[in-house]
């Protein structure tokens, strides 16, 4: 019997549970269809709540493989079960037998620009939250102006929506507006900052923190209501309607940047891996564990499991967690078959 675990999908989460496995003796191979390691996670600035650079989180996870075999810009091309075993043939000509597969595929942002109403892609100065977090990362993004004064964040979109089809939650994108609020009036002092929300979901230990800093440290003007209408005065100023339901009143806002709060939606090269296994997925397109308490990391099918955002929406912690249990259970299952 081999000793090969296939993990699929080189995030945080793909990084981590691949660490795992090696320690448990393993040989790893890790596959990754983009040119670098690291994910989302390797674009990012700055964590909430207490701002820890992202780097160093990643060299952390990537210091930690050393040993496993990993691919680049590499894809898999068919997957099939045979007998006990996985055939797997990567992009590269590669084919590799595999005892399990970890499904580490992660997450897509939700392309704002179907949110026409909020004007992402039609209007100069209207940028998502991943755009921003690589401004502060690389200094450079020429829709945002030198020292914009007024700056707005619109959380939500694409989750809580049924017209776009997601009614989930994203776990993440309460806790990233806040965290990048204040960091714009680090770069900016003197700009107003406003938040419009739904309902601010700020669950987890230090995130009630973070949000009364963006109130009482950094002046952000909070506003509970949905963004109805984005446009775009002579000037290239956006005119912002909404309504403050608090108030039960109608605003109105000339902002000089809007920051588009882009929800997750599941990774649509996982999504075509998933299609080759017969892998289910739910309503929301997120795979369907085994069960939702205490398989939480099994697939429907003997040998596949899963780990991370590929299930649903996911804090960072939440998915190191969710890897080193994958590991564990892929331990279990080839354990149990000897």
């Amino acid at each position: 019997m081999n000793n090969n675990v296939i993990v699929i999908g080189g995030g945080p989460c793909g990084l981590e549970a691949s660490a795992q496995l090696h320690k448990m003796g393993y040989n790893v191979i890790l596959i990754e269809k983009d040119d670098h390691l690291g994910g989302h996670l390797a674009k990012w600035d700055r964590l909430f709540p207490e701002g820890i650079p992202a780097k160093e989180l990643l060299d952390q996870l990537t210091g930690n493989i050393n040993g496993v075999k990993y691919f680049l810009k590499t894809e898999v091309k068919s997957i099939n079960l045979l007998d006990k075993e996985y055939n797997v043939i990567l992009s590269n000509g590669i084919t590799i037998l595999a005892q399990a597969v970890l499904m580490a595929s992660g997450f897509d942002l939700f392309p704002a620009q179907k949110k026409e109403e909020y004007g992402y892609g039609i209007y100069d100065h209207v940028i998502t939250n991943a755009d921003l977090e690589n401004y502060f990362k690389t200094g450079k993004d020429c829709r945002i102006k030198q020292n914009p004064q007024r700056i707005g964040f619109v959380h939500c979109v694409g989750s809580r929506d049924e017209k776009a089809g997601n009614r989930y939650c994203s776990k993440v994108c309460c806790a990233t507006a806040v965290k990048q609020a204040c960091e714009v009036k680090e770069a900016f002092p003197d700009a107003q900052v406003y938040c419009f929300y739904m309902d601010l979901r700020m669950f987890g230990r230090g995130y009630e923190d973070l949000y009364l800093k963006a109130q009482r440290d950094c002046g952000v003007r909070f506003i509970r209501g949905r963004v109805s209408e984005v446009a775009e005065d002579l000037n290239k100023q956006l005119v912002v309607k909404a309504e403050d339901t608090l108030s039960g009143k109608p605003i109105k806002v000339t902002l000089d940047l809007l920051v588009l709060m882009s929800g997750m939606t599941n990774c649509s090269a996982g999504t075509r891996i998933a299609e080759m296994l017969s892998l289910k997925r739910d309503e929301d397109g997120f795979f369907t564990c085994k069960d939702t308490i205490f398989s939480l990391q099994e697939s429907d099918k003997s040998g596949v499991f899963y780990a991370g955002a590929c299930t649903g929406p996911k804090t960072l912690p939440d998915t190191l967690h969710e890897a080193r249990a994958a590991a564990l259970a892929i331990n279990n299952y080839i354990k149990n078959k000897e």
